[in-house]
C-alpha cells in the first residue's frame, strides 16, 4: 500500500493524539505535530506541553486544544484521557531526555500507545524496564529516528538485503553540525542548555542527541548487530559539561568494521548526515541534505545516481513517496512517514490485528539498541578508549 493508499484509510477516522512537552519555544514538538498531520491520520486532541503548568495551558490554547484536556502534568493528562471515552489512542512524547522514560511508562501502563523521541532513555535499566513493559501491555511503540523514513535510505536498506552489495565489509556513518561551537549554553538557548545538561540529556550530550541518529541509521540500513566499539568523546569548548565530539571504531558481528563521526562543533556543517557501506559487490553513499539522491557503485562498473522517482527505484521507496519525481521530499515527509507507519499499526491494534510486513518503524527495542550504544561508548571513552561489548 502506498502513502495515498494508507492516506484513504486514514479518512476513516483519524487517531486520538496526545502531546507531552512540545510547547511554548520548543523545536522538536512542532515537527511532530506537522508530521503527523502531513497524511491526515492524525488530530492532536490532548496534551500537557509544559512542565510549568501555565505555560502548559498557554501552549494548549494556542494550538486549539480544548480547555479541559490542556492539562498541568503527563500524570493528570493520562489518568484523564485514559477514562474518557474518547481519550487519547497514543501519545507522542517531545520532552527532554530524562524525561522519556517516566512519560512512556505512564501512558503505557494507562493502555495508551506511544510515540517517543530518541533516545528511549538516559539508562540502559530505565531502557530495558520499558521493553518488558511494551512486551506486557501489547501497545504499539514507535521511536523517532525519522531519517530511517526517506524513501531512498528504504531504497538502500532493500538493495543491501537484495544482496546488490554482497557482504558487507565496511560501514561509515557520520553526523556533523557547527551549531554548539560557541557556549550557547551559557546564555538563554533553551535548546543548547538542556542538551549539554547531564541532569537532563543523560550521559552523552553529542553522542546521544545526533550519535545514536547516525548508529540507528547504520543498522536500520545495513541489518548488521554491533559487536564492540571503541569510543573518543570529546569536548572542546571550555566549561561544558558534555561531550560535543565523538569518534568512534566499529566491529559488526560478522566481521564487518567501520566508524561514526558525531560532531556539533565542525565548523561549516550544517545537518551533515552521510552513510556509507561497501560491500564484496558494491557501495552503496547516503546524505541526508541530498536526500532523493542515491549513490551506487557495482564493483568494476561507472558509479550510478539513483533518484527517488528514477529507474531503478524499488517499491520499498515508492510506498512511502508522496509527490512526483522531480519535487523534493525532505525532513518533514521523512519524519511523517514514521508516522504514517505508526498510525497504520494503531489502526491494526484497534481490531488486533498486525500490520503488513512492510511497515517498518524503530521500535522500543531499536530504542534499547541507541541506548547501549551511548553507554557502551562513554564507558569506552572513560576507560581512555578500551574496546567494549555491546551486551
Amino acid at each position: 500500500m502506498t502513502i495515498e493508499a494508507s492516506n484513504e484509510a486514514g479518512h476513516r477516522g483519524r487517531i486520538r493524539l496526545g502531546m507531552v512537552g512540545g510547547g511554548q519555544g520548543a523545536f522538536i514538538g512542532a515537527v511532530h505535530r506537522i508530521a503527523a498531520r502531513i497524511d491526515d491520520q492524525f488530530e492532536l486532541v490532548a496534551g500537557a506541553l509544559a512542565s510549568d503548568p501555565i505555560r502548559a495551558k498557554a501552549s494548549a490554547k494556542e494550538l486549539g486544544i480544548a480547555d479541559d484536556r490542556a492539562y498541568g502534568s503527563f500524570e493528570e493528562m493520562a489518568k484523564a484521557e485514559a477514562a474518557r471515552a474518547d481519550g487519547i489512542e497514543a501519545v507522542s512524547i517531545v520532552t527532554p531526555n530524562h524525561v522519556h522514560s517516566p512519560v512512556a511508562k505512564v501512558f503505557l501502563e494507562a493502555g495508551i500507545h506511544v510515540i517517543c523521541d530518541k533516545p528511549l532513555a538516559t539508562t540502559v535499566a530505565e531502557a530495558e524496564e520499558l521493553v518488558a513493559l511494551v512486551r506486557k501491555t501489547g501497545r504499539v511503540f514507535v521511536v523517532t529516528h525519522n531519517y530511517t523514513g526517506y524513501p531512498m535510505v528504504r531504497q538502500a536498506r532493500a538493495m543491501i538485503l537484495n544482496g546488490e552489495l554482497g557482504e558487507i565489509r565496511l560501514v561509515q556513518a557520520e553526523y556533523l553540525q557547527d551549531w554548539l561551537t560557541e557556549r550557547l549554553e551559557a546564555s538563554s538557548h533553551k535548546q543548547a542548555a538542556w542538551r549539554t545538561d547531564p541532569a537532563r540529556s543523560g550521559a552523552g550530550g553529542c553522542i546521544g542527541d545526533i550519535g545514536t541518529h547516525a548508529y540507528n541509521l547504520a543498522c536500520f540500513v545495513t541489518g548488521l548487530e554491533l559487536d564492540e566499539l571503541l569510543a573518543q568523546l570529546s569536548t572542546f569548548v571550555e566549561g561544558r559539561r558534555l561531550d560535543d565530539d565523538v569518534q568512534i571504531l566499529l566491529k559488526w558481528k560478522g566481521g564487518a568494521k567501520g566508524m561514526l563521526w558525531a560532531s556539533q562543533v565542525a565548523v561549516g556543517n550544517e545537518n551533515g548526515l552521510t552513510l556509507r557501506v561497501y560491500g564484496s559487490k558494491g557501495g552503496l553513499e547516503w546524505a541526508q541534505e541530498n536526500p532523493n539522491q542515491l549513490w551506487f557503485t557495482a564493483y568494476g562498473r561507472p558509479r550510478q545516481l539513483l533518484t527517488r522517482g528514477g529507474a531503478g527505484a524499488f517499491g520499498e521507496a515508492a510506498r512511502v513517496t508522496r509527490i512526483p519525481a522531480g519535487h523534493p521530499e525532505g525532513y518533514l515527509e521523512g519524519f511523517a512517514t514514521i508516522y504514517a507507519e505508526a498510525a497504520r499499526a494503531i489502526r491494526g491494534a484497534r481490531t488486533g490485528e498486525k500490520p503488513d510486513a512492510e511497515v517498518i518503524f524503530p521500535t522500543v527495542e531499536d530504542g534499547l539498541a541507541g541506548v547501549k550504544f551511548i553507554d557502551a561508548a562513554v564507558k569506552s571513552s572513560a576507560c581512555k578508549g578500551t574496546w567494549v561489548r555491546i551486551t
